[in-house]
This record gives structure tokens, sequence and C-alpha cells, in this order.
């Protein structure tokens, strides 16, 4: 259904801010016509958006859904839920017990503004069930791994091939169910280089090349996946991919923190993708190289990866961690880590529709901020504001492909109090569970 958006502050991460226009969307899903006071067409519904700051829905490159399970408990105890004893473990979860976490997760993703996610776990098909039911676009792969997920928890690594088949078994079903449709693409997703074989990976290298499909996973997360690593396979975990012809363009790693200057600079030389998370790295103290990788060829995006789905704080957060890191570096800011969010993750990610941007012709994914929000004024630059004080409540409106999925902070397909007992009902027993 086509839509005019009468009196917008538009925000765009090419052209900038651009104060009292209108937008049209037309009933294919795209943007028609921007401009001021434009005349409104017969039959088309027309918003009074009030000057609200309207954005391109951000782009969140790398997420486990039904992770936020553990949010606000796992922060305090480990850097990551699957190498930690007494908490819910991925390889509990039924069918059922995954929809339902993932409902909450993707509800609060969507909600947050982002309109393109990339999601996967175990389980992959209750994580697409959940995507189609909010509506917006995502990016889904089963977790794919060979190393016994029980030892992982207990700090050791066990090669258990039954997983391995089962987990890639899963993730092939997803593909091929999934193929063709409009806003659900399916990704090869290895869990880390810890996790899984070198024949695992190889595995995951030849289905990319002959589906044309890119592949995202953890890499250099944590110092014992260094370490692992190196005892393992006598290199770094850069390296290692390297050596197994990973390492392209086509690589989406998440955190990417503990390299070394020459892992920086091979991945950099080789345009791979970081998937940065800024909110979970920080939660354990930790802070991705994320200028010099970008200084060296990589391509940044920015994810929230379960631990929150606030994609403004995710942006603060990348600038806080790099300025941290490296110093005072001013030549990186808010504009920058913007487009990060929107078109540089639309650009870094293949298949799913989205171009983070707000332009005629493009496809119709927007968000609107609330116009009375008293922290989203006075606005001089539209970047500035956005980033440096925006947050995930500000969101009021979520668009995708023309449709609203977001009306007055409410998803517009789901109840969203059912999704959030259920959720806490399922977590509930996870937790009893872990506790004995």
């Amino acid at each position: 259904m086509a839509s005019h958006l009468r009196n917008i502050t538009l925000l765009d991460p090419d052209s900038g801010m651009t104060r009292g226009v209108d937008l049209v969307t037309d009933t294919q899903g795209r943007i028609a016509r921007i401009g001021p006071d434009l005349p409104p067409a017969p039959g088309v519904p027309v918003i009074d958006a009030q000057g609200a700051l309207c954005l391109p829905g951000f782009v969140n490159s790398h997420n486990h859904s039904p992770l936020m399970i553990v949010r606000g408990m796992i922060e305090d105890i480990s850097f990551a839920p699957a190498y930690t004893p007494g908490v819910p473990q991925g390889h509990w979860l039924s069918d059922e017990e995954t929809l339902a976490l993932a409902r909450l997760g993707v509800m609060e993703m969507l909600c947050a503004g982002a309109t393109t996610i990339v999601d996967y776990y175990r389980c992959p098909e209750a994580l697409a069930q959940a995507a189609a039911e909010f509506g917006l676009r995502a990016q889904v792969g089963g977790r794919v791994m060979d190393m016994d997920s029980a030892a992982l928890a207990e700090g050791r690594f066990a090669r258990d091939d039954a997983l391995g088949e089962a987990t890639l078994g899963a993730a092939l079903a997803l593909r091929d169910k999934w193929a063709g449709h409009a806003r659900i693409s399916t990704i090869l997703a290895p869990h880390a280089p810890d996790s899984c074989s070198r024949e695992m990976f190889a595995q995951m290298r030849d289905l990319a090349t002959a589906s044309d499909t890119q592949v995202h996973t953890h890499l250099s997360q944590s110092q014992m996946e260094v370490d692992q690593i190196r005892a393992r396979e006598g290199m770094t975990p850069t390296e290692f991919l390297d050596d197994l012809g990973l390492l392209t363009p086509d690589l989406i790693a998440a955190h990417c923190i503990f390299m070394t200057d020459s892992d920086v600079a091979r991945f950099g030389a080789a345009g791979a993708v970081v998937a940065h998370a800024p909110i979970g790295n920080a939660s354990f103290g930790a802070a991705a190289p994320i200028k010099a990788l970008a200084e060296a060829g990589a391509r940044i995006t920015l994810c929230t990866d379960t631990k929150s789905a606030d994609m403004f704080e995710a942006m603060r957060m990348a600038l806080a961690s790099a300025r941290l890191r490296a110093g005072l570096c001013f030549d990186l800011d808010a504009a920058q880590v913007f487009r990060w969010a929107t078109a540089g993750g639309a650009e870094a990610l293949r298949g799913h529709g989205a171009t983070g941007r707000l332009r005629v012709g493009d496809p119709a994914d927007l968000i609107l901020l609330d116009p009375l929000a008293a922290n989203l004024r006075p606005v001089i630059d539209g970047p500035g504001i956005v980033v440096h004080s925006g947050n995930a409540a500000n969101v009021t409106d979520v668009m995708v492909a023309g449709d609203w999925l977001v009306r007055d902070r409410r998803p517009t397909r789901v109840e969203a109090s059912a999704v959030v007992a259920e959720a806490q009902h399922v977590a509930e027993g996870l937790w009893r569970r872990a506790r004995g």
C-alpha cells in the first residue's frame, strides 16, 4: 500500500539531513517521490510526521536472537554463553523454545529500528519463521559446528562428527525451504574457528563457492580461541581462514578483537567484512581494533549481537571504544558510524534487497523517531544528535518495503504481549534447568 509522509526531517547517509520534506511510497514498496509539499495522490493516506527524523532502517549484521535468554546474566560471568557452564545452552533448546525466544529477539530488533537483520543459531527454521512473522528482512543461518557443545562449556574441544552432520543438515534444509522468499534469505554460518574443524570449514568454503553464498562466523572473539587455533593449527585464527581460502570479501566475521597487527593487515587487504559488536565486546572489557581494520581496508558493519537491540547504542559505543583503543581519533565521527549502521551494512551483505539509503527508487525501509523526544532536540546536525543522543525508545514507526511493521511503538503483525509472556515462560524453565 502506498503512503505519503508529510513534513519529515530526512536523514540519509549520502545526502545528509533535509528538513521539511515529504516522502511518498508506491504500491511496489519503493520510494516514489521526495520533496517539499508534494501533492497528495487520490486514495493514498497522508501521515503528518510533525518534523520527525526519518532514517533508513538499520542493518543489524550479526545476532543469535534466542540468546536474549542470558542477557543481564552472562555479562557478569563470561564473554559468551557457549563457553560458559551454569547458563542455558543452545543444544538444550527445542524448536518450540527456540521459536518463542526468537520471536522476542526479533520483535526487539524490529521495534528498535532494524529493518534488515542477520540471525543464526541452532534450530534455524524457528529463526526464519520468527522473522517472517514480523515481516522484516532477515538473513538466517543454522549454527554449524562439529565440536561437542557440552564440552565447549567446560573448556574442552572434543570433535563430534554427528553434531557436525546434524547442524549442517539443518542449515542446508533451511536454505532449500526458504529459497526465493521475498524477505528471508539464507547464509552459511560455521560457528567459529575453535568450534569447527578444518574439514568443516573447508566444506563451508566449497558450499559457499558452489552457491555464491556469504559465510558468517565469529573470529578472534577470545584469547581462548586464539590459543586453541595456535595449538591446533600452528597459526592465528585469521591466518587459518586465509589458509583455507575463506578470507575474502564474502567473509563476514564478528568481533575481530584479539588480532595481531599482521592479522589486521591481512584481513583488511582481503576486503573482508567485520560485524562490529561494540556493546558485547565492551561488556567483558574488550574493544576491537576497528579503526585500524577500517584503515587496512576492511569493511565495517554494526551489530548488537543480542546483548541489546539498540543500534543507537551500538553506534555510540563504536565511537567510544574506537577512541579508547586508538586514542583521540575525531576523524572517526557520527556520520561514519551512521553509515556503518545503514548503507555500509547493506553494501557489505548480499542477497537481502535493502540499500540502507532513502532515495527515489530505493526500497521503502525506514524508521520514524519521536518528534517530541527531548533527547533528540535541538537538531543541528542530524547524524550527531542521532548517534550521540538517540536510543531505541525513540523509534515510533518502522516500515519495510512500504509495509508498516511498527506503528506507535507496537508491531502490527504480532501481539506483543503474547510474545513477551511466552518467552518469559520458556526462559524461566531453562534457567531452572541451568541452576539444577
